[in-house]
């Protein structure tokens, strides 16, 4: 049986994620196992999930996911690059290929793409068009056409991170199998495509009362109708809190502050009274909007730059099916799994809780108490597909 791993965020769930999925089973044969690495509370962009994570690792698992584990909330929070990174390690103990989308799908563009990024010319060259004023992606994509490299590959959201994904195979000699698949459709696009919506747009129709059923499953339609919703807006005082009080020594730890970044963020903290307003007195052309999206959350979650450097001691079981609990089995020994609910010894643990419980700040309809992840059980499902619905279990194998 082979097993092919997926890092995603399911933000929401939709068609696409469906068509993935489909598209794995075909390539491999119905009797293949997916294993879903999923982002848990807040996802890359530097946001709060809009659905909670047991909801979204549910409808993975009702759409034929056969085990869903959570991407620890530190490579969530990571650049494209430790994002990737992160999601490689776990999964290369686990599968025997990595499925994601491109724009493009050629497999050997992608890896020389990552070869030359790992190349030790191509720090140097990259330093050189840094110094330029460049934004750090127009410098790394001016670096690899000085190197003779495809730095188009660097241009379209799913490309950038496929190459991210190669380059950690390679940098860990890992063995996992490059499964890409051509992604069709607009990545940032607020209005939905209706056969190849994004997760933006799909997203930007749940928040705004709009049309959005016919763009997810029909199987997980009535798990998203009246679940509570997450949004940025609804913690914006609470984030805003954190950053008035923190101290100096506290914005010079926080990770992506490098170059005086951090201080530049202190100072606006300090003198605008908006997030947006902090954030565009912030903004730089050397910077990306993104990246100071994730250190303003990781201030908010009191996440510093030595916490993403640490090694994380364990993932999450989020959901399983009768394939996933066997992919569990063989697994043992491998790769440290905790089930969720299951508390353990390692700071790492409290940092995880605490930032599931500041999750509960950015629900729409009013806070969620603290306390809920311990009161979290696994989810599975005995089908590994729509056919039975998705049970609770108190243990994982």
């Amino acid at each position: 049986m082979k097993t092919v791993g997926i890092i995603c965020e399911y933000n929401p769930f939709h068609l696409g994620h469906k068509k993935q999925l489909d598209i794995v089973r075909s390539t491999y044969g119905e009797d293949c196992a997916i294993v879903c690495l999923m982002s848990g509370s807040f996802v890359q962009r530097g946001m709060p999930a809009i659905f909670d994570k047991s909801l979204r690792a549910r409808a993975a698992i009702t759409c034929g996911a056969d085990l869903v584990l959570e991407l620890p909330v530190t490579s969530a929070l990571s650049s494209a690059e430790g994002f990737a990174a992160g999601g490689v390690q776990i999964l290369s103990g686990l599968c025997d290929a990595l499925c994601f989308g491109t724009e493009t799908g050629d497999v050997p563009s992608l890896m020389q793409t990552a070869r030359t990024l790992l190349s030790p010319e191509f720090s140097d060259v990259l330093h050189l068009e840094l110094e330029t004023g460049k934004s750090f992606p127009a410098a790394r994509q001016a670096a690899l056409e000085r190197m003779g490299a495809d730095a188009s590959l660097l241009t379209n959201p799913n490309d950038i991170l496929a190459v991210e994904y190669c380059k950690a195979i390679i940098a860990q000699n890992s063995s996992l199998i490059p499964l890409p698949i051509h992604r069709m459709g607009s990545y940032h696009d607020t209005a939905p495509d209706p056969r190849n919506p994004s997760a933006t747009a799909i997203r930007h129709q749940i928040l705004n009362g709009e049309s959005w059923k016919e763009f997810v499953p029909e199987e997980v339609r009535g798990l998203f109708e009246n679940a509570p919703k997450f949004d940025l807006s609804a913690g914006e005082r609470a984030m805003l809190y954190r950053l008035r009080t923190m101290t100096d020594e506290e914005f010079e730890a926080l990770p992506y502050g490098s170059e005086g970044l951090w201080r530049r963020l202190m100072h606006a903290s300090r003198s605008h009274a908006g997030l947006e307003d902090i954030l565009t007195a912030t903004k730089s052309k050397r910077y990306t909007r993104s990246r100071l999206d994730r250190m303003v959350m990781c201030a908010f979650l009191g996440i510093t730059a030595q916490d993403l450097e640490t090694s994380v001691p364990y993932t999450r079981i989020l959901a399983f099916s009768n394939a996933g609990r066997t992919i569990l089995k063989n697994a043992k020994g491998c790769v440290p799994l905790l089930h969720i609910g299951e508390t353990h010894e390692n700071p790492y643990w409290s940092l995880e809780q605490r930032c599931d419980d500041l999750h509960g700040l950015f629900r729409l309809e009013s806070p969620q108490c603290a306390g809920g992840e311990s009161q979290r059980r696994v989810i599975l499902s005995p089908a590994g597909s729509a056919a039975s619905p998705p049970a609770e279990q108190n243990r994982s194998e």
